[in-house]
């Protein structure tokens, strides 16, 4: 969604901006009940004992350097590139006004405005014209808060974040949400180090803004200046921001208030004017996610010069918008985002780049045009079996767990009975008769599209909950659970090989998909997640003596990924990555379990390219998660991403399950297997 929310978990990185594509129905491409595992990607030679990441994956890592266009390449991204593909055929036809849906005019007019880059080179930066001038027209507070606000309309979140979402711990309304934010480089933590690799990273920012202001027409010493000023301005954020550890604890990120204690935490800022500018005359009750940047916030709306705030939002808007303009400023913006911090080598297609910029701004457009092509029935239902397999599963973990008292497990077993899933596509298709889109100015179709989405989100102030929504669109190659819906979410984009084959062998569709159903499941349950009850509030519902229990082991997961090392003298951190551990070591497991299960209804060969079930499920599980990673990508991913890098997300689960250990012989100083304590039990 285009305003991100407060608590919502996925299986991948939201770095992976491009992970949002479909591909051709499963129906056309799975052709035998026999399709098992991918052979040719595995490297026998390793010790599958010892090697396993490389048993698995060997040959794939060795026959799949990564394209120039990517940071990362994995099984997800053979998915996303497949797809793009598919959807571009979709966006060709729909451009060329051969299909009359309303969904393909939007899509048809949205994608012809992107491509075409002659109109783009010659407007420059005109687009951004009439919002620089009333940002230079500012003469007062009132006039810069009004400015913040029309900019939060445009998708442009200068100073701080807002939006309208559930109230955590009255999951049956929703309220407005002000959080912490107006930050340019990925975390706060890039401001503030002093390691030289961090110094580099923040001096090549300084130049990159220095250039982007030149465009506006700055000349090289007040581009300087001003690149010097939004810096500064962004590291007095910076320094009153949550970490991305802290921001994990959603009691961290709930304050609720209303009108009258926010103005009295912030006597500076004119809340009423802010409110009024974003179409909410009475917000009622507000959650102040976090105060004390806030006060700060107020503290540098008192003392900034007012030139300096506008020399801000010039830049804001200007780096959020660079994407859809000229190609100068399309490559600098490039040269930044993609090749310092991330390592990428060369600039996606603008074709690419355009179907990603539908995808974020009306993609469930784009979606209904997909699933109507590439996603039958086949699928859905056979996920639909392996959930409530899963399900069955979890429940039967927590009945025989030793160290939950009954009490806390007829409240697991309440919330697991009230897991909503969702999987493939919505039931009600977006409404989007109200967003003017056409083949005009690619910017302004942005613009007005991000406005469209802001308003609908605004409207939901008031209203029921919308059960029906997604925060996903269906060709989104990913997944997630949302504690405050107390759901899992599956769209079609995922259910795709090598991820999910219809007709594949049970081991290796539980291996991949019916893992990811564990873990996303799992999240429920996790040191986040499990501090929302059935109903999806953030409440208390275990006891002390199990909470303490549970905490104990998510200790020890902390403490396993605190080990590893992948880069430098990099660690990754075990706190950060708390959750989706849990997750893949709890997916995995219930998966495992599930599976053996199935197959006392529905057996299968004893083995299958000389691998028994277990065999095949592990091997499925690791390809699921094969990826090789430029350094710069793999060095922000253990600043900023709630994931370890997929090879540890491979091997550490392994190191906690003596059922791999079992099933591939490891014995004696083979086994993978951590001993005594250090081995992880928590479901």
């Amino acid at each position: 969604m285009s305003t991100p929310q407060f608590f919502k978990r996925s299986i991948l990185a939201t770095l992976v901006s491009l992970a949002c594509m479909s591909a051709p129905s499963q129906a056309q491409t799975a052709t035998s009940n026999q399709l098992v595992l991918e052979s040719s990607t595995m490297d026998l030679k390793a010790d599958p004992c010892t090697q396993f990441f490389e048993y698995a994956n060997g040959l794939w890592l060795k026959n799949n350097p990564i394209p120039a266009d990517r940071s990362r390449y994995s099984a997800y991204d053979e998915v996303t590139e497949r797809n793009m593909i598919a959807l571009k055929k979709i966006a060709e036809t729909a451009a060329a006004g051969h299909d009359q849906h309303r969904a393909a005019q939007l899509v048809g007019a949205f994608y012809a405005s992107g491509m075409n880059e002659a109109q783009i080179e010659k407007e420059g930066v005109r687009p951004l014209d009439p919002t620089l001038a009333k940002i230079n027209a500012i003469h007062d507070k009132q006039q810069l808060i009004s400015m913040i606000a029309a900019l939060h309309k445009q998708g442009v979140n200068p100073l701080f974040g807002f939006t309208i979402d559930q109230d955590a711990k009255n999951a049956n309304r929703y309220i407005p949400q002000l959080m912490q934010g107006g930050l340019g480089l990925p975390d706060r933590d890039y401001y503030l180090k002093t390691d030289a690799k961090t110094k580099e990273i923040r001096a090549k920012y300084l130049s990159y803004m220095t250039q982007m202001f030149g465009f506006l027409g700055d000349t090289s010493e007040v581009a300087a200046k001003n690149a010097a000023d939004v810096l500064a301005l962004e590291t007095r954020l910076a320094k009153v921001s949550l970490t991305k550890v802290e921001l994990r604890d959603p009691q961290a990120s709930y304050h609720l208030s209303d009108l009258a204690g926010l103005q009295k935490l912030t006597k500076s800022t004119p809340w009423a004017t802010y409110f009024s500018g974003v179409g909410l005359t009475q917000p009622g009750q507000i959650n102040i996610a976090h105060p004390k940047f806030f006060a700060e916030a107020d503290r540098l709306l008192d003392r900034v010069p007012l030139d300096q705030w506008k020399t801000y939002l010039r830049w804001e808007l200007l780096n959020t918008r660079a994407s859809a303009l000229s190609s100068a400023l399309v490559n600098a913006h490039f040269d930044f985002y993609g090749k310092t911090l991330a390592g990428t080598k060369e600039l996606q297609p603008r074709w690419k780049r355009v179907l990603a910029s539908i995808d974020a701004q009306a993609g469930e457009a784009m979606g209904e045009l997909y699933v109507a092509q590439f996603f039958g029935p086949e699928a859905k239902a056979g996920v639909q079996e392996m959930v409530m397999n899963i399900k069955a599963a979890m429940r039967d973990s927590i009945s025989k767990l030793e160290w939950m008292s009954d009490v806390t497990k007829q409240q697991s077993y309440k919330k697991l009975d009230t897991v909503m899933v969702k999987i493939g596509y919505p039931d009600v298709w977006r409404d989007y008769s109200g967003l003017q889109i056409d083949k005009g100015s690619y910017a302004d179709n942005i613009a007005r599209a991000s406005e469209f989405e802001f308003k609908r989100v605004l409207a939901k102030l008031g209203k029921p909950i919308d059960r029906n929504e997604w925060g996903m669109t269906p060709q989104t190659v990913n997944a997630y659970y949302n504690p405050t819906m107390n759901e899992m979410v599956f769209p079609a984009g995922i259910l795709q090989p090598p991820l999910y084959h219809v007709n594949a062998d049970p081991a290796a569709n539980y291996g991949n998909t019916g893992a990811t159903i564990g873990h996303e499941l799992t999240h429920g349950f996790d040191d986040e997640g499990r501090q929302f009850d059935a109903q999806g509030n953030l409440k208390s519902w275990w006891t002390p003596q199990d909470e303490k229990k549970f905490l104990l082991r998510a200790k020890a997961i902390e403490r396993q990924f605190d080990e590893f090392n992948p880069i430098d003298q990099l660690h990754i951190n075990g706190k950060l990555t708390a959750g989706e551990n849990i997750a893949d070591l709890g997916g995995l497991k219930i998966a495992l379990q599930a599976l053996r299960q199935s197959l006392k209804a529905k057996p299968q060969a004893a083995e299958i390219d000389g691998l028994t079930p277990d065999q095949r499920f592990f091997v499925a599980n690791a390809q699921s998660f094969r990826s090789l990673i430029r350094d710069e990508m793999l060095r922000m991913k253990l600043a900023t991403d709630p994931h370890a890098p997929d090879k540890y997300r491979v091997i550490a689960p392994l190191a906690n399950m003596p059922e791999f250990a079992e099933a591939f012989q490891c014995k004696g100083d083979r086994s993978p297997l951590r001993q005594g304590a250090k081995r992880v039990n928590i479901w």
